[in-house]
Order: C-alpha cells, then sequence, then structure tokens
C-alpha cells in the first residue's frame, strides 16, 4: 500500500510538472456528419483544450502529500 501510494504521488507531480510546461493539448474527434441508409460519412475533428494552472496546482500539492504521507502509513 505504501508503495502504491508514493507511485500515485509522483504521477501525480509528473502530471503537474507536464500542465505547467505544456497545458495545451490537441486531440482528434471522430464526429457523424451525414447517414444515408447504411452509409455514413465521419469528420474527424482537431480541438484543442487548456489544462488551467490550478487544476495542475491541485495536482503538484496533492502528490506532495501523498509522497509525505505514504511513509506513515507502515504505522
Amino acid at each position: 500500500m505504501k508503495r502504491f501510494v508514493m507511485a500515485l504521488g509522483l504521477i501525480f507531480i509528473i502530471l503537474a510538472l507536464v500542465a505547467f510546461v505544456h497545458p495545451n493539448f490537441d486531440y482528434h474527434k471522430s464526429e457523424e456528419v451525414a447517414k444515408i441508409g447504411p452509409v455514413t460519412a465521419t469528420m474527424n475533428k482537431r480541438e484543442r483544450t487548456t489544462v488551467p494552472p490550478l487544476v495542475a496546482a491541485a495536482f503538484l500539492v496533492a502528490g506532495a502529500l501523498l509522497l509525505v504521507l505514504a511513509p506513515k502509513l507502515s504505522q
């Protein structure tokens, strides 16, 4: 359990640092635009999202807390 909590804390910290360095990321969303009988037409749409700095800071604080509290789980 202690190792799991420490690993989770490290993952949270890494995600927070990535979110601070690169807050915008793109992804592709497939959208159905037309359907005529058995034939469908889809369109891949490129969308961009931004990770708010407050969310990144929350992940950083949560990761630090998990790393600090993990050794106390064995007691």
